[in-house]
């Protein structure tokens, strides 16, 4: 008698912030794929809500609340729905989250999402399932396989977790525990998967990427061993602290072909009383002594990057020297936010400056970058940049991709295909994207 198949369970997973959390959301759609689920875009048909959380914005955790509010009426018309919260703020929040949202089944921190299925089934049982520990086992030895399934031609690829800096205004340490390296055989093993299932470009990935230690020669040691993987066209790397970038790093950025001409390196302020009380360990100088030795290796690199105004405590002459640095050091692109207060960390305690005065702030900063941003972009037409098309655009006819420099591009034509790696002569420049043809 031949059985009937079962009926796949359905999986919503709704991501927040980094790239991190994407590739994790990822790996846990696999991890849940062998208990029967498949990924559903909609959570009306979900049999399974996964909310994978970020802690970094201003008040993640009440947004999240408010994302859980609008799935009681999900809930009340399936009482068999399972609704779980993952990431930083499940870390951070921990079994609060099922005290104010009763309707919660599960809550797992970033560090033992491989634990799902089981807490799955301890949910499917009846019970509830808390898992916010930093175990030992290594998760990345306990997911499943990548399955063998037709990618796009870019991916992220975790190489690095955690961070052991202590950034005065940062929550990582505490949600994301110790810095943690995967070893590099198993990071290269995972990338000529993802190279075999059509994936061109990788972006290395981790809270403190640069401080990578699990090649004898750190980061730079993995990207040259990365290099070497066939059909891997492109390599990236995010997010880097100025205190690692060291001299392998640097020359790797002007000898290793398959590494974009692209940093991301925060810096988070100009000011050297704001960087001590920041606790970031460099001064202003340091960060202009760096950036002067990475453009010497590469002097087309496009630089990116972080600034928080209204630190506590932060004057307006310490504002002035956060402009000073930006208009002496020159991004193509960058993130700039309000300071804003995150519990257990040493700044929370300290006095807040009025929202007033980090509006004005922010305003003059973010005007300032604007225009920087613009002036890159515009200095890229005429230019001819090698983009590697990702999707088709609004318009018939109309792909769109990254250039080396992580400007989106796109060109009207009808003989390329997602996935192709082709030159474009810049003609236009918009807000957000350049325009071009195919050379």
């Amino acid at each position: 008698m031949t059985q009937t198949p079962k009926t796949p369970k359905k999986l919503f997973i709704k991501t927040y912030g980094c790239q991190m959390n994407v590739y994790d959301s990822e790996r846990m759609v696999e991890a849940l794929g062998g208990e029967g689920y498949v990924e559903t875009k909609t959570a009306d048909e979900a049999d399974m809500i996964l909310l994978n959380t970020c802690h970094i914005r201003e008040k993640a955790a009440e947004k999240v609340y408010s994302e859980l509010g609008r799935f009681k009426g999900l809930k009340a018309a399936n009482p068999d729905l399972k609704i779980g919260v993952a990431g930083c703020v499940a870390q951070a929040e921990g079994e609060e989250i099922m005290r104010r949202q009763p309707m919660v089944d599960l809550v797992v921190g970033p560090q033992s999402y491989h634990r799902l299925p089981a807490m799955e089934k301890a949910v499917a049982d009846g019970h509830k399932a808390l898992d916010t520990d930093f175990p030992e086992d290594d998760k990345f030895d306990t997911l499943r396989k990548r399955a063998k399934i037709k990618r796009g031609p870019t991916a992220f690829l975790t190489v690095q977790e955690g961070c052991d800096k202590f950034c005065a205004f940062c929550v990582v340490p505490y949600t994301r525990g110790a810095e943690v390296s995967r070893p590099a055989e198993r990071i290269i093993r995972e990338a000529q998967e993802l190279v075999e299932a059509g994936v061109k470009e990788i972006t290395l990935l981790g809270q403190n990427v640069n401080a990578y230690h699990g090649h004898d020669g750190g980061l730079a040691g993995l990207i040259w061993a990365l290099d070497k993987v066939d059909g891997l066209e492109r390599i990236r790397f995010t997010t880097s602290h100025p205190n690692d970038m060291d001299d392998a790093l640097i020359e790797a950025h002007g000898t290793c072909d398959k590494l974009m001409p692209y940093l991301h390196l925060p810096v988070q302020s100009g000011s050297d009383g704001i960087l001590k009380a920041m606790n970031r360990k460099h001064s202003r100088d340091d960060y202009f002594r760096l950036i002067e030795r990475i453009r010497d290796a590469r002097p087309d690199l496009l630089l990116s990057g972080d600034f928080i105004v209204g630190f506590p405590g932060e004057t307006e002459a310490d504002f002035e020297d956060t402009l000073d640095l930006i208009r002496t050091v020159h991004y193509g692109q960058a993130y700039s936010f309000k300071y804003s207060t995150r519990p257990g960390t040493p700044a929370a305690e300290k006095p807040q400056l009025p929202d007033d005065v980090m509006d004005d702030r922010l305003q003059r900063l973010q005007a300032l970058l604007r225009d920087q941003q613009r002036a890159t972009q515009d200095s890229m037409i005429g230019k001819t940049v090698k983009v590697l098309f990702e999707k088709a655009g609004r318009e018939d006819g109309q792909m769109i991709g990254k250039s080396e420099y992580l400007h989106a591009v796109f060109a009207n034509t009808q003989d390329v295909q997602v996935g192709d790696l082709r030159d474009v002569r810049v003609l236009k420049s918009e807000t957000n994207s350049l325009g071009g043809e195919i050379v």
